[in-house]
Protein backbone atom coordinates (compact mmCIF):
# COMPACT_ATOMS: atom_id res chain seq x y z
CA UNK A 1 0.00 0.00 0.00
CA UNK A 2 2.01 2.41 -1.38
CA UNK A 3 2.03 6.62 -0.56
CA UNK A 4 3.66 9.32 -1.37
CA UNK A 5 3.72 13.38 -0.84
CA UNK A 6 5.65 16.22 -1.94
CA UNK A 7 5.53 19.90 -0.93
CA UNK A 8 7.16 22.94 -2.30
CA UNK A 9 6.65 25.78 0.19
CA UNK A 10 3.56 27.13 1.92
CA UNK A 11 2.47 30.90 1.93
CA UNK A 12 0.74 33.72 0.32
CA UNK A 13 0.08 32.28 -2.99
CA UNK A 14 -2.71 33.27 -4.86
CA UNK A 15 -3.81 32.98 -8.57
CA UNK A 16 -3.68 36.32 -9.31
CA UNK A 17 -0.51 36.97 -7.80
CA UNK A 18 1.26 33.81 -9.78
CA UNK A 19 1.99 33.97 -13.52
CA UNK A 20 0.46 31.31 -15.87
CA UNK A 21 3.96 30.18 -16.86
CA UNK A 22 5.16 29.69 -14.05
CA UNK A 23 1.89 27.67 -12.73
CA UNK A 24 2.24 25.46 -15.60
CA UNK A 25 6.19 24.76 -14.37
CA UNK A 26 5.36 24.40 -10.74
CA UNK A 27 2.38 21.81 -11.71
CA UNK A 28 4.74 19.79 -14.22
CA UNK A 29 7.56 19.80 -12.51
CA UNK A 30 5.74 17.95 -9.23
CA UNK A 31 3.73 16.06 -11.19
CA UNK A 32 6.88 14.54 -12.81
CA UNK A 33 8.24 14.13 -9.29
CA UNK A 34 5.43 12.90 -8.08
CA UNK A 35 4.88 10.34 -10.80
CA UNK A 36 8.59 9.32 -10.55
CA UNK A 37 8.34 8.43 -7.04
CA UNK A 38 4.87 6.54 -7.16
CA UNK A 39 7.02 4.33 -10.45
CA UNK A 40 10.15 3.79 -7.64
CA UNK A 41 7.54 2.71 -5.03
CA UNK A 42 5.75 0.57 -7.22
CA UNK A 43 9.39 -1.46 -8.35
CA UNK A 44 10.04 -2.19 -4.51
CA UNK A 45 12.09 0.96 -4.18
CA UNK A 46 12.46 2.01 0.07
CA UNK A 47 10.38 4.89 1.50
CA UNK A 48 13.82 6.55 2.61
CA UNK A 49 15.38 5.79 -1.21
CA UNK A 50 12.32 8.20 -2.58
CA UNK A 51 12.13 10.43 -0.43
CA UNK A 52 15.82 11.09 -0.85
CA UNK A 53 15.63 11.01 -4.74
CA UNK A 54 12.47 13.17 -4.76
CA UNK A 55 14.14 15.89 -2.41
CA UNK A 56 17.52 16.19 -5.29
CA UNK A 57 14.77 16.59 -8.05
CA UNK A 58 13.00 19.40 -6.25
CA UNK A 59 16.82 21.02 -5.22
CA UNK A 60 17.67 20.55 -8.81
CA UNK A 61 14.33 23.01 -9.59
CA UNK A 62 15.71 26.28 -9.88
CA UNK A 63 12.10 27.86 -8.54
CA UNK A 64 12.16 26.15 -5.19
CA UNK A 65 13.94 27.14 -2.71
CA UNK A 66 16.46 24.46 -1.73
CA UNK A 67 19.85 23.93 -3.47
CA UNK A 68 20.00 25.49 -6.91
CA UNK A 69 17.66 29.07 -6.69
CA UNK A 70 18.19 28.48 -2.55
CA UNK A 71 17.36 32.42 -1.21
CA UNK A 72 20.22 34.40 0.28
CA UNK A 73 21.27 35.39 3.57
CA UNK A 74 21.95 38.59 4.49
CA UNK A 75 25.68 38.23 3.35
CA UNK A 76 24.34 37.76 0.06
CA UNK A 77 25.25 33.74 0.49
CA UNK A 78 23.42 30.60 0.17
CA UNK A 79 22.96 28.75 3.90
CA UNK A 80 21.25 25.22 3.71
CA UNK A 81 19.57 22.96 6.26
CA UNK A 82 18.56 20.22 5.24
CA UNK A 83 17.13 16.57 7.15
CA UNK A 84 16.42 12.82 6.47
CA UNK A 85 14.39 10.39 9.22
CA UNK A 86 13.84 6.85 8.51
CA UNK A 87 10.46 5.60 10.46
CA UNK A 88 11.50 2.24 11.00
CA UNK A 89 13.97 2.91 13.65
CA UNK A 90 14.01 6.60 13.71
CA UNK A 91 17.83 6.73 12.34
CA UNK A 92 18.19 10.90 11.06
CA UNK A 93 20.36 13.21 10.17
CA UNK A 94 20.56 17.03 9.73
CA UNK A 95 22.84 19.45 8.83
CA UNK A 96 22.32 23.09 8.75
CA UNK A 97 24.09 26.59 7.24
CA UNK A 98 25.70 24.65 4.90
CA UNK A 99 27.19 26.36 1.57
CA UNK A 100 28.34 24.01 -0.75
CA UNK A 101 26.79 20.37 -0.93
CA UNK A 102 25.15 20.35 -4.17
CA UNK A 103 21.87 18.42 -3.08
CA UNK A 104 21.89 19.04 1.01
CA UNK A 105 19.37 16.44 1.20
CA UNK A 106 22.17 14.09 0.40
CA UNK A 107 24.90 15.47 2.52
CA UNK A 108 22.01 14.80 5.62
CA UNK A 109 21.57 11.02 4.39
CA UNK A 110 25.22 10.67 4.99
CA UNK A 111 25.10 12.26 8.21
CA UNK A 112 22.61 9.49 9.53
CA UNK A 113 24.27 7.25 7.83
CA UNK A 114 28.32 7.92 7.80
CA UNK A 115 28.84 9.30 10.84
CA UNK A 116 28.06 9.22 14.28
CA UNK A 117 26.02 11.85 15.06
CA UNK A 118 22.50 13.75 13.79
CA UNK A 119 23.40 17.44 13.16
CA UNK A 120 26.35 18.84 11.49
CA UNK A 121 26.32 22.94 10.75
CA UNK A 122 28.43 25.54 8.91
CA UNK A 123 31.96 25.01 7.86
CA UNK A 124 31.85 21.19 9.37
CA UNK A 125 28.94 20.04 7.31
CA UNK A 126 31.32 21.25 4.24
CA UNK A 127 34.12 19.30 5.32
CA UNK A 128 32.06 16.48 5.63
CA UNK A 129 30.74 16.78 2.32
CA UNK A 130 34.48 16.66 0.73
CA UNK A 131 35.46 14.02 3.03
CA UNK A 132 32.67 11.63 1.90
CA UNK A 133 32.56 12.38 -1.28
CA UNK A 134 29.26 14.32 -1.35
CA UNK A 135 28.87 16.40 -4.69
CA UNK A 136 29.57 20.39 -3.91
CA UNK A 137 29.10 22.97 -5.96
CA UNK A 138 29.95 26.75 -6.20
CA UNK A 139 28.03 29.64 -4.87
CA UNK A 140 27.29 30.59 -8.46
CA UNK A 141 25.55 26.97 -8.68
CA UNK A 142 23.33 27.77 -6.16
CA UNK A 143 22.42 31.59 -7.20
CA UNK A 144 19.96 32.78 -9.38
CA UNK A 145 19.44 36.28 -10.57
CA UNK A 146 15.66 36.18 -8.89
CA UNK A 147 16.94 35.21 -5.98
CA UNK A 148 19.55 37.84 -5.87
CA UNK A 149 17.08 40.25 -6.67
CA UNK A 150 15.08 39.28 -3.60
CA UNK A 151 17.89 39.48 -1.23
CA UNK A 152 18.41 43.15 -2.14
CA UNK A 153 14.94 44.30 -1.92
CA UNK A 154 14.85 42.42 1.58
CA UNK A 155 17.78 44.24 2.67
CA UNK A 156 16.77 47.82 0.79
CA UNK A 157 13.33 46.95 3.17
CA UNK A 158 15.58 45.79 6.25
CA UNK A 159 13.21 43.07 5.71
CA UNK A 160 14.10 38.47 6.72
CA UNK A 161 11.54 36.84 4.86
CA UNK A 162 10.08 34.11 3.46
CA UNK A 163 11.04 33.85 0.24
CA UNK A 164 6.98 34.04 -0.34
CA UNK A 165 6.30 37.18 1.36
CA UNK A 166 3.97 39.45 0.66
CA UNK A 167 6.66 41.82 0.81
CA UNK A 168 7.28 40.34 -3.06
CA UNK A 169 3.85 41.99 -3.87
CA UNK A 170 5.28 45.26 -4.39
CA UNK A 171 5.69 46.65 -6.91
CA UNK A 172 9.21 47.57 -6.16
CA UNK A 173 11.46 45.04 -8.01
CA UNK A 174 11.11 47.03 -11.46
CA UNK A 175 13.91 45.35 -13.20
CA UNK A 176 12.24 42.48 -15.24
CA UNK A 177 14.45 39.83 -13.56
CA UNK A 178 11.72 37.88 -12.12
CA UNK A 179 7.78 38.49 -11.33
CA UNK A 180 8.07 39.00 -7.52
CA UNK A 181 4.97 38.02 -6.99
CA UNK A 182 5.79 34.48 -7.78
CA UNK A 183 6.41 32.21 -4.90
CA UNK A 184 8.51 29.47 -3.69
CA UNK A 185 9.29 27.98 -0.56
CA UNK A 186 10.92 25.04 1.45
CA UNK A 187 10.69 21.55 -0.32
CA UNK A 188 10.01 18.31 1.26
CA UNK A 189 8.76 14.92 1.02
CA UNK A 190 7.28 11.48 2.58
CA UNK A 191 6.54 8.45 1.44
CA UNK A 192 4.89 4.71 2.63
CA UNK A 193 6.97 1.65 0.76
CA UNK A 194 5.42 -1.15 0.29
CA UNK A 195 6.39 -2.81 3.28
CA UNK A 196 5.18 -0.23 5.35
CA UNK A 197 8.12 1.44 6.10
CA UNK A 198 7.71 5.49 6.73
CA UNK A 199 10.42 7.92 5.76
CA UNK A 200 10.24 11.94 5.43
CA UNK A 201 12.79 14.23 4.21
CA UNK A 202 12.56 18.46 4.44
CA UNK A 203 15.33 20.46 2.37
CA UNK A 204 15.55 24.48 2.70
CA UNK A 205 17.36 27.82 2.18
CA UNK A 206 15.74 29.45 4.94
CA UNK A 207 14.51 33.32 5.16
CA UNK A 208 15.57 35.68 2.28
CA UNK A 209 18.11 38.33 4.38
CA UNK A 210 18.35 35.86 7.02
CA UNK A 211 21.14 36.42 10.01
CA UNK A 212 24.04 34.43 9.04
CA UNK A 213 24.13 31.06 10.78
CA UNK A 214 20.01 31.65 11.52
CA UNK A 215 18.71 27.80 11.29
CA UNK A 216 15.00 26.93 10.79
CA UNK A 217 12.78 24.26 10.98
CA UNK A 218 14.16 22.43 8.39
CA UNK A 219 17.29 21.20 10.43
CA UNK A 220 15.47 20.60 13.68
CA UNK A 221 14.52 17.30 14.06
CA UNK A 222 10.50 16.88 15.24
CA UNK A 223 10.00 20.86 14.66
CA UNK A 224 10.48 20.16 10.70
CA UNK A 225 10.67 16.67 9.82
CA UNK A 226 9.77 13.40 11.52
CA UNK A 227 9.29 9.51 10.58
CA UNK A 228 8.02 6.94 12.71
CA UNK A 229 6.34 3.44 11.59
CA UNK A 230 4.29 3.66 14.40
CA UNK A 231 2.61 7.18 13.80
CA UNK A 232 3.66 9.32 10.52
CA UNK A 233 6.04 11.37 8.46
CA UNK A 234 5.89 14.48 7.98
CA UNK A 235 8.08 17.11 6.24
CA UNK A 236 6.98 20.49 7.32
CA UNK A 237 7.25 24.06 5.93
CA UNK A 238 6.64 27.73 6.68
CA UNK A 239 7.57 30.50 9.59
CA UNK A 240 10.58 28.31 11.13
CA UNK A 241 10.86 29.95 14.16
CA UNK A 242 7.26 28.92 15.08
CA UNK A 243 7.18 25.61 13.73
CA UNK A 244 10.71 25.17 16.36
CA UNK A 245 8.51 26.50 19.56
CA UNK A 246 5.64 24.20 18.94
CA UNK A 247 7.75 21.08 18.13
CA UNK A 248 5.37 20.91 15.20
CA UNK A 249 6.22 17.31 13.51
CA UNK A 250 6.64 15.94 17.20
CA UNK A 251 3.62 17.68 18.53
CA UNK A 252 1.43 15.73 16.00
CA UNK A 253 3.05 12.42 16.48
CA UNK A 254 2.84 12.95 19.94
CA UNK A 255 -0.77 13.52 19.97
CA UNK A 256 -1.52 10.63 17.56
CA UNK A 257 1.02 8.10 19.68
CA UNK A 258 0.26 9.21 23.23
CA UNK A 259 -3.33 10.45 22.76
CA UNK A 260 -4.62 8.34 20.33
CA UNK A 261 -5.84 11.38 18.84
CA UNK A 262 -6.37 10.53 14.74
CA UNK A 263 -3.50 12.58 12.32
CA UNK A 264 -6.43 14.93 11.51
CA UNK A 265 -7.42 15.95 14.71
CA UNK A 266 -3.31 16.06 16.29
CA UNK A 267 -2.68 18.38 12.85
CA UNK A 268 -5.55 20.63 14.31
CA UNK A 269 -4.55 20.95 17.26
CA UNK A 270 -0.72 21.89 16.79
CA UNK A 271 -2.21 23.76 13.67
CA UNK A 272 -4.30 26.01 16.18
CA UNK A 273 -1.34 26.61 18.64
CA UNK A 274 0.77 27.98 15.76
CA UNK A 275 -1.85 30.15 14.67
CA UNK A 276 -2.15 31.49 17.45
CA UNK A 277 1.08 32.68 18.09
CA UNK A 278 1.08 34.16 14.44
CA UNK A 279 2.88 31.49 12.72
CA UNK A 280 1.52 30.26 9.20
CA UNK A 281 2.64 27.51 6.85
CA UNK A 282 1.98 23.79 6.24
CA UNK A 283 2.79 20.19 6.79
CA UNK A 284 2.39 17.32 3.96
CA UNK A 285 2.23 14.00 6.55
CA UNK A 286 1.37 10.06 5.61
CA UNK A 287 -0.30 7.96 9.07
CA UNK A 288 0.96 4.60 9.58
CA UNK A 289 -2.18 3.40 7.87
CA UNK A 290 -1.47 5.32 4.91
CA UNK A 291 -3.82 8.56 5.07
CA UNK A 292 -2.08 11.27 3.33
CA UNK A 293 -3.00 14.77 5.42
CA UNK A 294 -1.62 17.98 4.53
CA UNK A 295 -3.02 20.73 6.37
CA UNK A 296 -1.75 24.49 6.02
CA UNK A 297 -2.83 27.72 7.51
CA UNK A 298 -1.71 30.11 4.64
CA UNK A 299 -3.36 31.18 1.18
CA UNK A 300 -1.41 28.09 -0.17
CA UNK A 301 1.00 25.46 -0.45
CA UNK A 302 2.54 23.55 -3.55
CA UNK A 303 1.67 20.44 -2.96
CA UNK A 304 1.77 16.57 -5.23
CA UNK A 305 0.54 13.29 -3.91
CA UNK A 306 -0.38 9.60 -4.74
CA UNK A 307 -2.94 8.21 -2.24
CA UNK A 308 -2.72 4.75 -3.37
CA UNK A 309 -5.22 5.33 -6.67
CA UNK A 310 -4.57 8.70 -7.95
CA UNK A 311 -2.13 11.34 -8.40
CA UNK A 312 -3.10 14.90 -7.94
CA UNK A 313 -1.43 18.35 -7.77
CA UNK A 314 -2.89 21.63 -5.96
CA UNK A 315 -1.72 25.27 -5.39
CA UNK A 316 -4.21 26.86 -4.06
CA UNK A 317 -6.86 26.13 -1.24
CA UNK A 318 -9.66 24.04 -2.56
CA UNK A 319 -7.57 23.00 -5.42
CA UNK A 320 -7.93 20.12 -7.25
CA UNK A 321 -6.41 18.91 -10.45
Amino acid sequence: MIRFALHGGAGVIERANLSSENEVQFRSEMARICADAVVKLQQGASALDVVEASICQLENFALFNAGHGAVLNANAEVEMDAAIMDGRNRACGAIAAAKTPKNPITLARAVMEQTEHVLIVGAGADQLAAKLGVAQAELSYFVTEFRAEQQRLAAKLGKVTLDHDSIFNAPVLTSGLADPRDKKGTVGAVARDAHGNLAAGTSTGGMTNKMPGRTGDTAIIGAGTWADNQTLAASATGHGEYFIRNAVCFDIHAQMLYGGQSIEAASAATFARVGKMGGTGGVIAIDHSGLIHMPFNSEGMYRAWFDGQQMQVAIYQNDLL
